[in-house]
């Protein structure tokens, strides 16, 4: 399967902030065998430096500094908290509460290659969320994040009991059909079987805003995914 190339959002003689598509990693694992973004990149720059990071198969906005002086600014408004993370997202079941805080410590899950919980021995993290869809099954939500924690809004969507759909870590890795929601749903008869509506993790890096140490304001935006529109849209259609 030919990977989708991430797309340049912006670009200067600093830094360059991509769309990166699901199922590509940021930077390379421990094995580097895999494709990663920053290789594609060096290839590309030669010099390229790590600011942040998303999931391998999270969507959406990330940044990396062309530069060490870039690098080094970049690096500090994340350390300190100021750049701004928006994520949208569609998560299994109906809150209670619509609107809140997760202010819960994740640490690494000493059972779980890989994974990480909720635990007193963890590092403080907080994410606001805000459900902005609500479909029975399914909500659409967005997610804030105040603090960067490995794998932080699935973890604190699994800690509330509504883990994002296709999560295969922290929730159900079961594609979604359309059958699992449409009344009266026909398979075509061209189809041998019913193809799956989304098959990845339903998370999307959707905006990063920030201001740079000559006072400029940056913001970037990054539009849903076609699979995860097409989701949302069917859902809207069918679901109640």
């Amino acid at each position: 399967m030919q990977r989708k190339r991430p797309e340049i959002i912006f670009e200067n003689q600093d830094f360059i902030v991509l769309n990166k598509p699901s199922g590509l990693l940021s930077i390379p694992d421990r094995e580097g065998k895999e494709v990663s973004l920053k290789k594609i990149l060096k290839d590309e720059y030669g010099e390229i430096f790590t600011v942040h990071r998303l999931d391998q198969d999270t969507s959406g906005l990330i940044v990396f500094a062309k530069n060490q002086a870039a690098h080094k600014m970049l690096s500090r408004l994340f350390e300190e908290r100021t750049v701004e993370k928006i994520y949208t997202g569609i998560v299994i079941g109906t809150l209670t509460e619509k609107k809140g805080s997760i202010d819960a410590p994740i640490a690494e899950n000493m059972h779980k290659a890989g994974a990480m919980l909720v635990h007193n021995r963890g590092k403080h993290a907080t994410t606001d969320y805000e459900v902005l869809e609500e479909f029975g099954l399914f909500s659409f939500a967005r997610f804030q994040i105040h603090t960067g924690r490995t794998h932080q809004i699935r973890v604190h969507m699994q800690h509330i009991g509504h883990p994002i759909v296709c999560d295969k870590i922290y929730g159900n890795a079961q594609p979604v059909f359309l059958s699992s929601f449409k009344k009266k749903f026909k398979l075509s008869k061209f189809a041998e079987e019913e193809r799956p509506v989304l098959s990845r993790l339903a998370l999307h890096a959707s905006q990063l805003s920030f201001t740079g140490t000559n006072g400029t304001a940056r913001h970037f935006e990054a539009p849903l995914p076609k699979d995860m529109s097409a989701l949302l849209q069917q859902l809207r259609k069918w679901a109640h």
